[in-house]
């Protein structure tokens, strides 16, 4: 059964149709820079590989109708999918880990625009420990709890290795964050009431390489 993800203000969503929400968002925000106002189910369609019935579905959780033979309004599209994804709003969170993959994400200003705000990143190595990567310190991991707390932290991003994610989500949860996104392979538990999102980098090589080979044996035996 999917996950349901609850919004008071708009509706209950499944996850899938969550997960397609910001593709829509991206592809409704490259028209709306070049000045096309309306834009029908169909053509989104037709551009993200997504049943245009599927889409109009997606979009009526969020109270959003098409117009007859005009389609949806550009501009009104791009504000609701932002408003409804949490996009135009700040969200503080720090990076527990600032190996390769914590750095790069420190790094990644682009998420900003989707209103992550990395305010801190934590580390128990000393070469590393009291500098900064793009204006955020890289703190030792003694001062997580008081930080979390002065600067209203929220989200919680692991990467660390896997044999200490459970400690480090623990930590975090116990300084009071209430969201995490874990990037190990490793499954978290958390108590009721945080929410947790799972990104494998690992997982995600596992698919395309056995997809590969597979696409790989079809063509040997065409």
């Amino acid at each position: 059964m999917a996950t349901t993800i609850k919004n008071t203000d708009k509706a209950m969503i499944p996850e899938p149709a969550l997960r397609r929400l910001p593709w829509y968002l991206a592809y409704v925000t490259l028209l709306d820079e070049r000045g096309i106002e309306y834009v029908s189910s169909t053509a989104i369609s037709r551009e993200l590989n997504v049943d245009a019935s599927q889409i109009a579905k997606d979009l009526s959780f969020l109270n959003i109708k098409g117009k007859t033979r005009i389609g949806y309004e550009v501009k009104r599209l791009c504000h609701e999918l932002q408003e409804f994804l949490g996009f135009k709003r700040r969200h503080n969170a720090v990076v527990l880990g600032v190996g390769s993959l914590g750095g790069s994400l420190i790094h990644d200003s682009g998420l900003g625009n989707y209103g992550l705000n990395i305010v801190a990143g934590f580390d128990i190595n000393p070469d590393i420990v009291g500098k900064t990567a793009c204006g955020v310190p890289i703190l030792d991991i003694s001062s997580l709890e008081t930080t979390i707390s002065k600067l209203n932290v929220e989200v919680g991003i692991i990467t660390l290795p896997v044999d200490h994610a459970q400690e480090g989500a623990d930590r975090l949860i116990q300084a009071g964050i209430k969201a995490l996104w874990n990037f190990t392979p490793y499954r978290i538990r958390a108590p009721r009431g945080i929410v947790i999102t799972n990104t494998s980098i690992y997982a995600h090589l596992a698919v395309m390489y056995n997809r590969l080979e597979a696409q790989k044996r079809i063509d040997d035996n065409a």
